[in-house]
């Protein structure tokens, strides 16, 4: 936590209400996100009881598991739900546009440039919280590797045809919000406190209407309040006024509402099932419709908070004007989601349930990488972001008051000029330390050449300068102009090749042999009532 959010969150302290961490908005967010308000029940993180999903926040579509242990019932609702997803990453995945990427060329070895189609945008799924994101990947998991009865007439169990597709596609969704900066699959939780601080801690954050309390509370309420209202109040029955849907649900409302409401379901069920006559058939099939209404209500009443206060925290976000460089990764996620499709549809396999030791190391990599890439990035977008780092001497600014032209030594002299920056601020400078500032939205390095006499960093300006043996004009600072250097690199090098698959070392886990098929997940007790 830098020293700006720290001050941040003790403002909020005092003052009873959020303070914001961020200027901009940080994060892409789409014109028609697709909500997933996700709800389980306690115990069994795998049987869903319900969601509300869509992109329409007037009407969302409700999705009911009236007894969550019944394995069809839990089919069904995957079905359900795939029939609500898949149509939204459709509707995405026909609109393209050229575009280029740099391959390499398998007989040359070189990089070289190859044009290919590109998705002109691409889906993205909002979850209430964190632990929807954990959901989504369970889901995913859970899913990708059934068999349809098409695939295997003889399995038992068989999933519905569009069942292993959501989970392949909720695993690639699960995967990428693991890179820094993606914005594929977002929690609302974390998206808003990344951009307003508040009095509370890092996990009470987590709490959707709480979080929603401090950064937007009623009038006439501090934030401290109503988040203490949003977490404990409860109604006459004893049900929380505003349910987490977090996704799992409150025991309150296990114990007195859901579970009598399941045991009359499956009363209402049984006794359809011993109907003897088409009129007693009719009159326990109406108990049993009730039954069924019943929970579709608790359901609802359980979710529709939490619906509401997802598209509130929209709002909330859409207001912020979005980063100069959230355009940049959001192309990279376009990429990810174009790639994906293409998998797919040349009928390449599930995701291995475990990665190989490459594609581990090339993940790890990779969001590293993206890690240290959307730091400097969200620093060169945000002032604010920016004063934290300076204030941790990864940073300075300054005015210029002195440029002198310095050329180096060699045949051919390149310009070298040397710029003295006058601030108060206290950089980490070692000797001959490399500075970079954004020029065009491109870096321009530095090197620190030492303190000049008057006081002042001087600086060696060393490249964006041009061919020329003078500097294009505007790529020198001038005396009087403000700066802002950071000892950060605004793009990140990629690191050292990894061996190919076929030549993984043994100790780690290779050379692989013959591909084996993933084979289907196996049949428990838990899976048989």
């Amino acid at each position: 936590m830098s020293l700006i959010t720290t001050l941040a969150r003790l403002e909020a302290v005092d003052s009873g209400c959020a303070r914001a961490a961020a200027t901009v908005r940080h994060r892409h967010l789409s014109d028609r996100p697709l909500v997933f308000v996700p709800l389980i029940t306690a115990g069994e993180a795998g049987a869903p009881l319900g969601a509300l999903v869509g992109t329409d926040r007037d009407a969302p579509r409700l999705l009911v598991v009236p007894q969550p242990r019944d394995r069809d019932l839990r089919f069904t609702f995957l079905a359900e739900l795939a029939d609500v997803i898949l149509p939204y990453l459709d509707s995405y995945a026909q609109s393209v546009e050229a575009a280029e990427r740099t391959e390499t060329d398998p007989e040359t070895g070189k990089r070289v440039k190859v044009e290919t189609e590109l998705c002109a945008d691409a889906p993205q799924l909002i979850v209430p919280s964190r632990a929807g994101l954990d959901l989504v990947r369970l889901l995913g998991r859970s899913t990708r590797f059934r068999r349809t009865a098409e695939q295997d007439p003889e399995a038992p169990y068989p999933a519905p045809p569009r069942v292993p597709l959501l989970g392949r596609w909720l695993t690639h969704y699960g995967e990428r919000a693991r890179v820094p900066g993606s914005s594929l699959l977002l929690a609302l939780t974390d998206l808003l406190s990344r951009h307003w601080a508040t009095g509370q801690s890092g996990l009470e954050d987590q709490h959707l209407g709480a979080l929603l309390a401090w950064i937007d509370p009623p009038a006439g309420t501090s934030g401290a309040e109503a988040a203490r209202r949003a977490e404990l109040a409860r109604d006459a029955a004893g049900q929380l006024l505003c349910p987490p849907a977090g996704p799992a649900t409150d025991p309150a409302f296990d114990n007195k509402l859901l579970a009598p409401a399941f045991e009359r379901y499956d009363r209402a069920r049984t006794a359809l099932a011993a109907a003897e006559d088409p009129v007693e058939a009719d009159e326990r099939l109406a108990a049993l419709t009730v039954a069924e209404r019943a929970v579709r209500e608790l359901v609802e009443s359980r979710t529709r908070p939490t619906w509401d206060a997802v598209w509130r925290g929209l709002d909330l976000l859409w207001a912020l004007p979005e980063g100069a460089r959230v355009a940049e990764r959001w192309t990279r996620d376009r990429w990810s989601f174009t790639g994906h499709r293409d998998r797919v549809l040349a009928g390449e396999p599930p995701q291995p349930r475990r990665d190989d030791a490459v594609t581990a190391a090339n993940k790890l990599a990779t969001r590293e990488r993206e890690q240290a890439r959307l730091e400097a990035q969200e620093a060169l977008d945000d002032p604010l972001e920016m004063a934290g780092r300076r204030l941790a001497g990864e940073a300075f600014a300054g005015e210029v008051t002195d440029v002198v032209m310095a050329y180096s030594e060699g045949r051919r002299p390149s310009p070298r000029p040397l710029v003295t920056v006058r601030t108060d601020d206290e950089p980490r400078l070692a000797e001959r330390a490399k500075v970079f500032r954004s020029l065009g939205g491109r870096p321009q390095s530095a090197e620190f050449a030492g303190y000049a006499d008057g006081g002042g960093l001087v600086l060696r300006i060393l490249d964006k300068m041009g061919r020329g043996k003078e500097p294009e004009p505007g790529s020198v600072p001038e005396k009087g102009d403000r700066v802002c250097f950071t000892l950060f690199e605004h793009e990140q090098r990629g690191g050292a090749k990894l061996p190919d698959p076929e030549e993984t070392p043994w100790t780690h886990g290779g050379p692989p042999g013959e591909p084996v098929a993933e084979a289907p997940d196996t049949v428990t007790e838990g899976d048989v009532l």
